[in-house]
């Protein structure tokens, strides 16, 4: 069977969980912490949450929610969103976090990634990297991807790597929430530039995306929002898992 770890990726936006859609029109989906109970229950290979408004808002991260979804989780959780000092990763990784995603500070600079990763380690950092379709290709964006970055997408993951982070987390906005599969293309073109593992995110819809996403997108992980909290064509809320039908899927890889 494929070792490619499947991730659900869950959205911060003050104290409740939200999904969006091209990362507007957040929609509320719950409490955080019931779904990590859920995931933790139903032995998620990780877990990645992400404060949405953080960063945009200018505050600091959460620590106290932090600190209890950390005590809910039985598997890895990264955490990202507002951190922008070496000191915010600290206590991020003190409550229990075991990686941390750096996005808008690693576009200012990449020194926070390197930083982080001299203490914790490069495994314990992941590079982010949010990107839009444009007129000439991929651009790298920001501020909930209402600005172009004016940073090569190629250039920008590499040095990210070089800095010092063991992972990117690759974010396609236009997929976000659409829920029709991944961007392969995007997927194909970073995990040949980059010799870390990338997770893949953004689109999934169906347990066949994942499959695609790693065997022709050669995504060494896949995460996924909309899949993971929502049921039917109706996109009632229902936090699911299907581990058993996760597993046989990835097993065709």
């Amino acid at each position: 069977m494929h070792k490619a770890r499947v991730i659900p990726c869950l959205l911060l936006d003050g104290q409740g969980l939200v999904k969006t859609i091209r990362f507007q029109r957040p929609v509320y989906v719950g409490d955080p912490i019931n779904a990590v109970r859920i995931f933790s229950e139903k032995e998620v290979d990780e877990l990645i949450v992400l404060d949405i408004t953080a960063s945009r808002d200018g505050r600091d991260p959460n620590y106290e929610l932090i600190a209890e979804i950390a005590g809910e989780c039985f598997m890895p959780v990264a955490y990202g969103g507002g951190l922008h000092t070496l000191d915010q990763v600290k206590h991020v990784i003190r409550s229990g976090i075991e990686k941390v995603v750096i996005n808008t500070a690693a576009i200012e600079s990449y020194r926070l990634i390197t930083e982080a990763s001299q203490v914790f380690g490069s495994q314990a950092v992941i590079g982010a990297v949010d990107v839009k379709r444009g007129m000439l290709g991929y651009k790298v964006v920001g501020r909930s991807a209402t600005t172009d970055c004016k940073i090569g997408l190629n250039e920008h993951v590499q040095n990210l790597v070089t800095a010092g982070a063991g992972e990117i987390f690759l974010n396609s906005v236009d997929r976000d929430g659409m829920m029709e599969g991944y961007d392969l293309k995007l997927i194909a073109g970073i995990t040949k530039a980059v010799s870390v593992p990338v997770v893949a995110c953004g689109g999934a819809g169906t347990l066949d995306h994942l499959v695609e996403a790693v065997r022709e997108g050669g995504a060494s992980a896949v995460a996924a929002g909309s899949l993971f909290v929502f049921h039917g064509k109706h996109r009632a809320v229902l936090i699911n898992y299907p581990v058993h039908d996760i597993r046989r899927h990835l097993a065709l890889v």
